[in-house]
């Protein structure tokens, strides 16, 4: 099943500006470019969030570390807005699709699951 948008549903420029702001609020974060899209570090380093703009399929989506078994929970519960990333899946990471209706809070809930899985590393 795939969403269709509507024309209330925010552009990705403005989902993108949601995300950042969600990210950047965490102390010691800085964002730059990895492979090619906006990504999110704590300590310049360590990656906690990416941006997938349509890089390895056709979904507007981003990335974020998880906690332990969040993953597969996540997935089993909602396959319409989660999913198994490429290349970073394998590590316990989780999709998040943004082409489909966006609770903001929830998306909160997960960039801060992001940041503390890396942040306590």
């Amino acid at each position: 099943m795939t969403y269709a948008p509507t024309v209330d549903d925010p552009s990705p420029p403005e989902v993108l500006a949601r995300l950042r702001a969600l990210c950047l609020e965490h102390p010691n974060v800085t964002e730059r470019p990895s492979h090619g899209e906006p990504a999110w570090f704590v300590g310049g380093k360590r990656q906690f969030v990416t941006l997938a703009d349509h890089h390895h399929d056709d979904r507007f989506a981003f990335w974020a570390a998880a906690p332990a078994a969040a993953q597969e929970i996540l997935i089993d519960n909602d396959p319409v807005t989660y999913f198994r990333p490429p290349y970073v899946g394998h590590r316990g990471w989780i999709g998040v699709y943004l082409d489909v209706p966006i609770d903001w809070d929830v998306i909160a809930e997960r960039v801060r699951e992001a940041y503390s899985t890396v942040a306590r590393r």
